[in-house]
């Protein structure tokens, strides 16, 4: 089990600003999980890794495909109170569900 979030590098986000979208996916996807499968992550460590998405159209690309693969995905979209504008899209969560259908999502994108 794992979940990976990713992304976006082409809007120039601050390290604060990444770190805490990349937090609102990892939590709204975990809370979009069954219960059965948010206690299976949480006793294997909750294993997540953050990668790197180039564009808002990826992002909604890779959420189509977490769809069809039936795994719990959150697309976030800034409030944009600070750096961003209002609605963009700054992140994509992808789990928690079986590492070998969350690398058929995300398994070509690069680490963060």
């Amino acid at each position: 089990m794992k979940q990976a979030i990713v992304a976006r590098t082409d809007i120039g986000m601050g390290q604060g600003k990444l770190a805490a979208q990349v937090a609102h996916a990892s939590l709204r996807a975990y809370e979009d999980t069954d219960a059965t499968a948010q206690r299976e992550w949480k006793g294997e460590g909750g294993k997540k890794i953050v990668l790197k998405g180039e564009s808002e159209s990826q992002l909604q690309e890779l959420a189509d495909l977490a769809r069809r693969e039936g795994l719990p995905y959150s697309l976030v979209r800034d409030a944009g109170h600070t750096q961003l504008e209002p609605g963009t899209v700054t992140a994509l969560a992808v789990g928690p569900g079986p590492e070998n259908i969350v690398d058929k999502v995300t398994g070509d994108l690069s680490l963060f």
